[in-house]
């Protein structure tokens, strides 16, 4: 990826500093979008892709089966799958996460019912022998599975997201800056985190007053607790009364890009953004430029927050 100077920037009070700065971003962001090309096209993440392939896309019904049995949940998949597909074994004591399974198998064109239920079922079905029949689902039935945090052996791929650096007050800045962005924060120790490997979360709003919700979890590396902050209030700033799924990884792309520039300003390495864009956008690095003007007012008015305060 492009290797870039991530020392801290200001700007002279001058007539001219709101074109400077603007300036400034439009070029950090055109080095984001070479970053996203390079990263996607990297070893590195080819390679995680195809790891990510291999877990299946389930259902919301098993999903909130999983959630509700192992809360904790990242990464599941069943005991031969991770003894074959990645080189992994389940600990010994652990137990199974149940999700229900397809049954997938021959089923009869009229009835839809399995060859053994079609002759014991009221269907009169007989065009064709049920050895002709085309497969489809018939049922479900209970499997097992495993989250990943119960197995051992060769490592999942990591992609490098983390920002990294001198993050000095940043973290208490942002913190302090919660009102007037009228958001509230809260920290939360690891041990209670409820919200897997997300890093991250900007809820439904406060019943009490009726201002964006962000949690981040806490961590050692405060540069990366910093630009973690600074994506959620994006997220609060820019995506808050939006509903639409649909748009949820240009949304990503808006936070990211606001969390690479404001983190960039002050100092820290936030390259890791290209990374965590690539997983979101496909093939469409461009789409940060086409959000340029969000992305570009919602950095400046959390840069000119903190600066301020």
């Amino acid at each position: 990826m492009v290797t870039s100077d991530y020392s801290a920037v200001s700007f002279s009070e001058t007539d001219t500093r709101h074109e400077e700065m603007h300036s400034t971003i439009e070029q950090w962001v055109e080095e984001l979008v070479d970053d996203v090309d390079a990263a996607q096209a990297s070893d590195e993440f080819q390679e995680w892709l195809d790891v990510q392939s291999r877990f299946h896309d389930y259902s919301h019904r098993n999903t909130l089966l999983i959630k509700l049995q192992c809360p904790e949940a990242t990464k599941v998949a069943g005991f031969n799958t991770w003894r074959n597909e990645f080189d992994r074994y389940v600990q010994e004591g652990e137990s199974a996460v149940w999700i229900w399974a397809p049954i997938i198998t021959k089923r009869c064109p009229e009835c839809e019912n399995a060859p053994s239920y079609h002759e014991s079922s009221d269907c009169e079905y007989d065009e064709t022998p049920p050895d002709e029949w085309s497969k489809g689902l018939v049922g479900f039935k209970p499997a097992a599975v495993f989250d990943v945090s119960q197995t051992e052996g060769e490592p999942l791929p990591e992609l490098g997201t983390a920002a990294t650096g001198n993050a000095d007050d940043l973290v208490p800045r942002l913190t302090e800056i919660r009102e007037e962005l009228g958001v509230t924060v809260r920290i939360i120790d690891g041990d209670e985190w409820k919200y897997g490997d997300a890093k991250g979360v900007c809820k439904q709003r406060s019943l009490h007053d009726l201002t964006p919700i962000v949690e981040v979890k806490a961590r050692t590396n405060q540069a990366d607790l910093a630009v973690t902050l600074i994506h959620e209030y994006a997220h609060a700033l820019l995506h808050f009364d939006l509903d639409n799924k649909d748009e949820r990884s240009k949304r990503e792309v808006e936070a990211e890009a606001v969390a690479y520039i404001v983190g960039r300003y002050f100092g820290l390495d936030t390259s890791g953004s290209a990374f965590y864009l690539a997983t979101w956008q496909g093939d469409e690095p461009e789409v940060i430029q086409e959000r340029l003007g969000r992305i570009t007012s919602t950095a400046q008015q959390i840069i000119g927050i903190v600066v301020e305060s």
